[in-house]
């Protein structure tokens, strides 16, 4: 056991370090974001993780701590370069649904961007021509089947110049829907991100264009600048893309969250058992059933293709079921060759991600497990004793 002396010294060395260590990470981050240097010498991730393997080894460092830190040094840079950026004109903007959890987070990149922003929400509707009057911009941030109505309710309200914006997850009916209430600028926004998202840093934000998109440059500079990356498409497109990177997913995790809970799982439990793998799934079911229930049963039921869509996974569960049933061992294996050769392609990009996050999920673990040991462990007993008599 320390001494109160020994851990105070520890603490004070361990205090110093980090300084040190930040103080050569903001000497790094700052080196990356030269753009001069970046555009002509900077070495690719993929070298920098390369050409340090000696020293890795010499000092005994992991060689994935190593990759964690140069990535996060490079985005680091990038969230920098991007809030150095100018901005331009100030807009006022109106964020109807300000107060949710999307309509909060748009509010606080518009004015840490500089814009003046106001709110409108249920409790002060009676105050709307006022608050959207003189506005440049106005953006629909509430639930899906809120947003066309409100889309004509506001559009009373706008003045020909004004443009109007929404980040639903359906595209095409309520773009539509703008475009006839409002005869001024309009534009589709689907951020494809979630609670806990502090930027657009590495973010994506699909655009779909609607009327005068020019007008609404300066907001895609915004998202750009602030690490965004912007993903052009028709509301057809968007739409039907959707239909496999929401429905269908939100679909498939929650029949498994719905079946784990049905069969009386410990998850608790089973966590201790399970791999890196199934910790993600497992933590990918229980955020979703820790959010807004009706968000994604909308979400999943948004369109007719979506609901055909589903019927069409479900028919594919229960013929692939069958096969298990039946014991059709070569059936199955033409069935997973068959996809094998739509995945092949993006298997070396797919391992390289994945991998990523497991190994920093594994240190996350034992750094929590570490933490946890720690806590529960009895408190530091300071004693007037010399430090070589201290019990072991």
């Amino acid at each position: 056991m320390f001494t109160a002396e020994q851990v105070q010294a520890l603490e004070t060395d361990l205090e110093s370090i980090d300084a040190a260590l930040i103080y050569l990470l903001q000497q790094r981050i700052a080196l990356i974001g030269n753009s001069q240097f970046a555009r002509g010498h900077a070495l690719s991730l993929q070298q920098q993780l390369q050409t340090r393997q000696a020293c890795l080894k010499q000092y005994d460092v992991p060689e994935h701590l190593w990759e964690t830190l140069v990535t996060g040094c490079t985005a680091a840079a990038t969230l920098q370069q991007s809030q150095s950026a100018t901005l331009g004109t100030a807009r006022r903007i109106a964020v109807v649904g300000g107060r949710g959890v999307m309509g909060r987070f748009f509010c606080q990149r518009f004015t840490a961007a500089g814009h003046m922003v106001k709110v409108l929400e249920r409790d002060n509707w009676s105050s709307a021509a006022e608050l959207l009057a003189d506005v440049d911009l106005v953006l629909l941030c509430v639930p899906l089947h809120l947003t066309e109505p409100l889309a004509y309710q506001v559009a009373q309200y706008l003045s020909p110049g004004t443009a109007l914006a929404d980040i639903a997850s359906v595209k095409a009916p309520i773009v539509k829907a703008m475009l006839k209430a409002h005869q001024g600028p309009v534009m589709g926004l689907h951020p494809m991100f979630g609670p806990g998202v502090q930027s657009f840093m590495a973010q994506k934000v699909v655009v779909c264009p609607g009327r005068h998109d020019a007008t609404f440059q300066w907001l895609l500079d915004l998202i750009e600048q602030d690490g965004g990356q912007l993903v052009m498409a028709s509301t057809e497109e968007h739409d039907q893309m959707m239909v496999v990177v929401q429905a269908v997913r939100h679909f498939s995790t929650l029949c498994l969250g719905v079946f784990l809970a049905r069969e009386n799982i410990d998850i608790n439990r089973s966590l201790e058992f399970a791999s890196p793998i199934y910790r993600m799934e497992i933590n990918m079911v229980s955020r979703l059933f820790a959010q807004d229930t009706a968000l994604y049963a909308d979400i999943i039921m948004a369109s007719d293709d979506r609901c055909q869509v589903v019927q069409r996974l479900v028919d594919t569960y229960q013929e692939i079921a069958q096969l298990f049933l039946g014991r059709k061992r070569e059936s199955l294996l033409n069935e997973f060759h068959a996809a094998h050769q739509v995945f092949c392609l993006e298997s070396e990009r797919a391992f390289s991600e994945s991998n990523y996050l497991i190994k920093n999920l594994s240190d996350l673990l034992i750094a929590s497990q570490l933490d946890t040991r720690a806590s529960s462990q009895v408190p530091i007993q300071v004693s007037n004793r010399p430090h070589h008599e201290q019990a072991a």
